[in-house]
């Protein structure tokens, strides 16, 4: 019996040990299919600047969905953007002080990447379009009211001149 239960600890053990097999990789390359590239441009750098013609948008309590006039002011800043390619943008998103820090960083972003996609739909290039949440963070009013909240549910744009260019 301990001879057997020996025999398998040992088998087991071995299994463990066992080694991998590395495998080559070719020495021709493969041809890529280019897919439509929605990558977000890097957000790191500090030079994001607002700009008159594009507005903010708010947002309901707790929501991500555009209303019809969020839906017509983003209209007006896409074709800013489209006409004036040589920048990128920055979605950024906020929310009002109600909710944890790490809701609303993640509504923040959802109402950020709620921009973005109308954005994609209204013609503007995605991979000129990045998103980043502040939650909470740099309110715009920092009153403790409803109206403030109002204010602080947003999303803005701003754009810097393109690293590529």
């Amino acid at each position: 019996m301990n001879k057997k239960i020996l025999l398998l600890v040992a088998l087991v053990f071995a299994a463990g040990c066992a080694k991998k097999q590395m495998i080559k990789p070719s020495e021709e390359p493969q041809a890529a299919v280019e897919a439509e590239d929605t990558t977000e441009p890097s957000v790191r750098f500090k030079d994001w600047q607002p700009v008159v013609e594009l507005s903010a948008v708010v947002f309901d309590y707790d929501s991500v969905e555009l209303s019809a006039e969020a839906r017509a002011v983003l209209k007006r800043n896409s074709e800013y953007l489209k006409s004036h390619r040589e920048f990128v943008a920055l979605v950024e998103g906020y929310c009002d002080e109600r909710g944890t820090v790490e809701y609303n960083l993640a509504l923040g972003q959802r109402r950020a990447q709620s921009v973005r996609e109308y954005y994609g739909r209204l013609g503007v290039s995605l991979n000129a379009i990045g998103t980043i949440s502040y939650g909470e963070e740099k309110p715009v009013d920092p009153a403790s009211n409803e109206s403030a909240w109002a204010k602080n549910r947003r999303a803005e744009t701003k754009i810097r001149l393109s690293q590529s260019k």
